[in-house]
């Protein structure tokens, strides 16, 4: 059986609990500094590890953790539905990656969401049967790759599949992909729902990168998770004394549920100047939308959106992210940002303070958030010392500790069909 029921533990338990602090409502983190590539333990004892991530396309939010998981397991193979060469950062690269079928299909690399239906299929082809430890970093269907029974699989969770649950509308709905389509796809997405759900027991435990995705979570899969902010290179992302350039940057993958014709709007009505980096499908249909006030710039470095950063106003956060990495980078630089008041918002932004929430979801509202933003003073030096509370330093930390309780049998969920295996290490552990 797959479902492990109803489960009234409360799952991974953080140590670092008693130590965390409430201020404007977030949750903050001990500060660290980032003192460069962490040493892993596991490793160390000899655990053959695979990764599992959906697709290797782009350096995004999940890209930027897989890096830290690369770095902590040098010797890792990384499993992977498709994987475009060069896409993402040598750390990456360097590592044996393991693709699917998916990468022989037809225009996959461009086109690779239209195979949505084949993926369950295609992550349960993975032969994982030699490793002893997986650590799967899961948006869509890595969470539900089949590690051996004697292995332990840790899932990092950056959010349950939004487009099989809450999400349909936003991605193939009538809007977007006209009647006729949206009600094909809807018992298609339907079917993929009642699979995520029926795999949820598929890891020994989940890590969710934020309490907004704990409970989503909670919701769709009945399973507890422990919130393990992800990191940000507070050490590459700094102030360095730009002068701000009045204009409001969105640095965002260019997808529905991103909402980044909402950002186009309100800095029309605001009467700012727009930049946005980033590609994806919504690229066309944006540039058609945008005026005389926007530039779509396209794919940047890290050192390009690391001074477009230094230079902007505010940057801007339209839509509601499950985390959201962007809003936690330009705080290291120093800038406020102005964000929709939902989600990931919530737990890295704190109004007033490092930016503004906005309350309401349309153009209009966030055209005035924009508008008090520019009325405020905000000091660089506190927006940053905010940010540091979620170093690599400290996500190293509290991911190792997961890990090594998780292999030494001590973090497993009571009622779990793997409950024979809570008081025994990995051999060789």
């Amino acid at each position: 059986m797959e479902n492990r029921g109803n489960h009234t533990a409360a799952g991974l338990t953080g140590s670092h609990d008693a130590a965390l602090t409430a201020r404007g409502g977030v949750r903050l983190l001990p500060t660290g500094l980032d003192s460069g590539a962490p040493t892993s333990t596991a490793a160390v004892r000899g655990l053959r590890v695979a990764l599992v991530h959906d697709w290797l396309t782009g350096m995004r939010g999940g890209e930027k953790v897989l890096e830290v998981f690369c770095e902590l397991y040098p010797d890792a193979d990384i499993f992977t539905l498709l994987h475009v060469p060069g896409s993402v950062s040598q750390t990456i690269e360097r590592h044996p990656i393991r693709t699917s079928f998916v990468q022989h299909l037809p225009s996959a690399r461009r086109h690779y969401r239209r195979y949505l239906p084949l993926f369950p299929l295609a992550i349960e082809t993975f032969a994982l049967d030699k490793y002893d430890l997986v650590i799967s970093s899961s948006h869509c269907v890595a969470k539900s790759a089949v590690a051996a029974s004697h292995a332990r699989h840790l899932c990092y969770c950056f959010t349950p599949m939004r487009y099989a649950w809450e999400q349909f509308d936003a991605y193939f709905g009538p809007r977007r992909v006209g009647r006729v389509k949206a009600a094909l796809f809807r018992p298609v997405l339907a079917a993929l729902a009642r699979w995520d759900r029926a795999t949820a027991g598929r890891p020994d435990a989940y890590l969710a990168d934020s309490q907004h995705v704990a409970s989503r979570i909670r919701r769709y899969y009945n399973r507890a998770a422990t919130v393990v902010y992800p990191p940000v290179n507070s050490t590459f992302y700094h102030p360095d004394g730009t002068m701000p350039r009045g204009y409001a940057l969105v640095v965002s993958a260019l997808v529905p549920y991103k909402r980044v014709d909402r950002a186009i709007e309100a800095c029309r009505l605001a009467r700012m100047p727009l930049k946005i980096v980033g590609s994806g499908p919504e690229a066309g249909r944006l540039q058609r939308m945008a005026g005389d006030h926007v530039e779509l710039l396209g794919t940047k470095t890290d050192d390009e959106i690391r001074a477009l950063y230094r230079g902007a106003e505010v940057v801007v956060m339209p839509g509601e992210e499950d985390f959201g990495i962007v809003p936690v980078e330009a705080q290291a630089c120093g800038r406020p940002v102005v964000a929709l008041a939902r989600g990931g918002a919530l737990e890295t932004v704190i109004d007033g303070v490092t930016g503004v929430l906005v309350q309401d979801e349309s153009a209009a509202a966030l055209a005035d958030g924009l508008r008090a933003a520019g009325r405020r003073s905000f000091d660089p030096g506190a927006i940053r010392l905010h940010a540091l509370t979620f170093s690599r330093d400290r996500f190293v930390a509290e991911f190792q500790a997961q890990v090594d309780g998780l292999i030494h049998g001590r973090q497993m969920e009571p009622g779990s069909e793997r409950d024979e295996r809570a008081h025994a290490p990995i051999a060789g552990a």
